[in-house]
């Protein structure tokens, strides 16, 4: 099938890719012409495990092109996927101009019938306004679709080609059939293709999210209880995770998340409530608890040292993306925490295995980027762990020991056994550990 995504970011590049990967004709658009002059040359704008090999490969056997010209995309196909940016506004809402462009474009350079899909991560109604935007500038017909990703950074490329089930949300039949035949590949494990109607479509993606969401605000609180009361998380969570009806996922205590979805998506679906009257009271205390939590461990590092401020000391930061797997810093909680320690004085040396380059828009200045891990420890005064990268997992501690000035941990991911530190004779702080 001819299928045109426009926007290679991180849903459009993936979800092109993965499409071509099948045997589809794939041509991605954008309007940046260093990106797509990059891509064609083999660099890829973000870090996901096994996209670069998929892209090269694909691109070397004419399956995916890359163009700026979105009209060559749209008249050469019959699937228009919109997976452009929808970045959260001033009032909390998602900021839908580039849809809405987008739409504009597409009628203005359809040349028959297409089936145009929104991708991205929209509001309920944003499709009914997609179609009104394309009715003003065309005189062919045309279907709107809604069609959420569920998509995990980190282990993006696994979530397209083998999804758990695929999400459509269309009005005609002859659109809900098109693309079901679109996904019948991805799907030959027998999951699920779901069609209903768009607007439950919409509001499927972000109920997804929230409802995650409110899993890890849930059991922070409940690890912070756990410090309070002097009760063991890790205990707390095997306990709740053997309960089918809880399960296993999501039960891990930190430092709150981030990134481009969850942050985003729950302020959108507060936004989406507040408009049609509807207040979501759990789903705010999900985001109240969330950015309260990203400052749990800066807290346990102002008590530890009973100061007003952090002059003169030194602290070696092991992780920044908001999770492992990914370069994305987008309201990672490491942003807060490493602002409140450099606006106290503090020296800061940090390491990331793929977000150096990309927290330089946040850090630049306030820290000083390391080329390993081991090396933000000398000097140092304390260990911090704030995201859980497999290669931080079981590191080498008589040397971690050996680098700071004294044996110090506060660890934000719970990584590692508090029993263990004590015999190794750290002081280790983590989230409702002990």
């Amino acid at each position: 099938m001819k299928v045109c995504v426009v926007g290679t970011g991180y849903v459009g590049l993936v979800a092109g890719t993965c499409f071509a990967e099948y045997g589809n004709d794939v041509i991605c658009i954008d309007k940046d012409e260093k990106k797509i002059s990059d891509l064609k040359t083999g660099i890829i704008p973000i870090y996901e495990p096994g996209l670069s090999e998929l892209v090269e490969r694909n691109y070397k056997e004419g399956r995916l092109k890359f163009s700026t010209s979105l009209k060559d995309g749209v008249e050469s196909s019959e699937f228009v996927f919109i997976a452009v940016g929808t970045p959260t506004s001033n009032n909390g809402s998602a900021d839908l101009r580039f849809v809405f462009a987008v739409a504009e474009e597409v009628g203005k350079t359809m040349n028959g019938h297409k089936i145009i899909v929104d991708k991205s991560t929209v509001p309920v109604g944003t499709a009914d306004k997609v179609k009104e935007i394309v009715a003003k500038n065309t005189k062919h017909s045309f279907d709107v679709v809604s069609n959420p990703e569920f998509l995990k950074e980190g282990a993006a490329i696994e979530d397209f080609m083998r999804p758990e089930r695929v999400v459509i949300g269309a009005e005609s039949d002859h659109a809900a059939k098109k693309m079901s035949e679109l996904y019948s590949p991805f799907v030959l494990n027998g999951n699920p293709i779901i069609t209903m109607s768009i607007r439950s479509a919409e509001l499927t993606k972000y109920a997804c999210n929230a409802f995650l969401a409110t899993k890890i605000s849930f059991v922070n609180e409940i690890a912070n209880l756990c410090d309070a009361l002097g009760a063991n998380y890790d205990d707390v969570r095997k306990g709740m995770g053997t309960d089918s009806r809880i399960g296993r996922q999501f039960l891990y205590a930190g430092i709150g998340y981030g990134g481009s979805c969850f942050p985003k998506d729950v302020r959108a679906l507060l936004r989406t409530a507040e408009e049609v009257n509807a207040p979501m009271h759990i789903i705010q205390s999900v985001e109240d608890v969330n950015e309260k939590q990203k400052t749990r461990l800066t807290d346990k590092i102002f008590q530890h040292f009973k100061a007003t401020d952090m002059k003169g000391k030194t602290f070696g930061i092991w992780g920044l993306s908001f999770k492992p797997g990914t370069d994305d810093m987008r309201e990672a909680p490491s942003i807060p925490l490493i602002y409140e320690l450099h606006k106290n004085g503090a020296k800061i040396q940090v390491f990331d295995p793929a977000a150096m380059e990309t927290s330089k828009y946040y850090f630049d200045g306030k820290v000083e980027y390391k080329e390993d891990a081991y090396s933000t420890l000398e000097g140092a005064d304390a260990m911090l762990l704030l995201t859980e990268w497999r290669e931080f997992r079981e590191p080498d501690f008589a040397k971690i020991k050996s680098l700071l000035k004294a044996p110090l941990i506060f660890d934000g991911r719970n990584q590692y056994k508090p029993t263990l530190m004590q015999e190794l004779g750290f002081t280790y702080y983590s989230i409702g550990n002990r």
